[in-house]
């Protein structure tokens, strides 16, 4: 006997999930893909029914077609009927102005760079869109439009609770999809990022030989520090010229594994049937623990080799030499 639906009718069996489907199996792994639901479901504020619906639909793959482009996510979900459902996110992107004030706080600090070059989102960087006038995430219902096929009067249904949990997990993959949601590509803010950390010293420009120095149009732009180096000497080169500070080093294991390995890619000649960061990220974590453990002189695995006594070589002495015979 089949089921019935809210209205009392005769539901009709849904439809298999495609073989194409995003089957999510966890999103939020990530701070910013934490923080990216629970902005979602703060915003959106749907009844957790729907919303533990959309997430059974996000764990069964029957969410397709995921596409994210400029403050917009388009997909579809395979119900119950022949059709897919069509669905879409539009977030409000930022204008050009947030945009400049938020590079050229991201380039006040090498901390920021480094870290979005490495493929990570640094965890303090909403407080320069803050200061920017805006925000990576949704803060309200304004900002976020949905939209989808389906006669569910709910807001939101759960076809696109299933691609906001989808899309969540996509976002732990790829942080840089937080840019282009906001209007801006991960090219276009790196290469913008290059330019204001590359762009002169306390907020000057080099002009050409025989010019003056013009200063840098924007007043929010940040003073990027610059070494020059004095006249060097051979007995000099490797005194510090000031006592060097305590040295203090941390190694705490990365938000999300891999992530480098993802952004790199597949190279053209890759032919494998797995992706070369699901080859090569067990090794390389493997290879982190091992440098962790050696940095910090913690003791190895039960079957790790014993370490050999301080000042004694692991190496077998050499056998003694025969004595020869006096000839007669």
């Amino acid at each position: 006997m089949s089921g019935r639906d809210f209205w009392g009718w005769p539901s009709t069996p849904k439809r298999p999930p495609p073989a194409h489907g995003i089957k999510m199996k966890k999103a939020g792994t990530t701070w910013w893909g934490q923080r990216w639901l629970e902005a979602l479901e703060r915003v959106l504020g749907g009844d957790s029914g729907r919303l533990s619906r959309g997430r059974t639909y996000a764990r069964a793959g029957r969410t397709h077609d995921l596409v994210v482009q400029r403050g917009k996510v388009t997909a579809r979900v395979t119900g119950s009927r022949p059709k897919p459902y069509a669905i879409s996110l539009t977030l409000k992107p930022h204008d050009d102005g947030v945009w400049e004030k938020a590079i050229a706080g991201m380039a006040g600090k090498a901390q920021y760079a480094a870290e979005l070059l490495a493929g990570t989102m640094p965890q303090a960087i909403d407080e320069v869109f803050l200061a920017a006038g805006g925000s990576l995430f949704p803060r309200n219902r304004k900002e976020l439009m949905t939209e989808c096929s389906c006669p569910d009067w709910g807001d939101p249904c759960k076809h696109v609770a299933a691609t906001h949990y989808v899309l969540g997990e996509a976002l732990d993959r790829d942080p840089f999809l937080l840019f282009e949601l906001r209007g801006r590509t991960k090219e276009q803010v790196l290469s913008a990022l290059r330019a204001a950390r590359g762009a002169g010293s306390a907020g000057e420009v080099e002009a050409p030989r025989g010019a003056a120095k013009r200063r840098r149009a924007s007043p929010d732009a940040p003073v990027i520090p610059s070494v020059k180096p004095g006249k060097l000497t051979r007995a000099g080169y490797d005194v510090p010229r000031e006592p060097l500070p305590a040295l203090s080093f941390t190694f705490d294991a990365p938000a999300a594994q891999g992530t480098v390995l993802r952004q790199l890619g597949a190279p053209a000649s890759w032919s494998a049937k797995d992706a070369p960061g699901e080859v090569l990220a067990p090794p390389v974590r493997a290879a982190a623990e091992l440098a962790r453990r050696i940095a910090l002189q913690e003791p190895g695995e039960p079957d790790a080799p014993a370490k050999a006594p301080r000042g004694r070589s692991r190496a077998k002495p050499p056998a003694p030499r025969a004595k020869r015979g006096k000839r007669g």
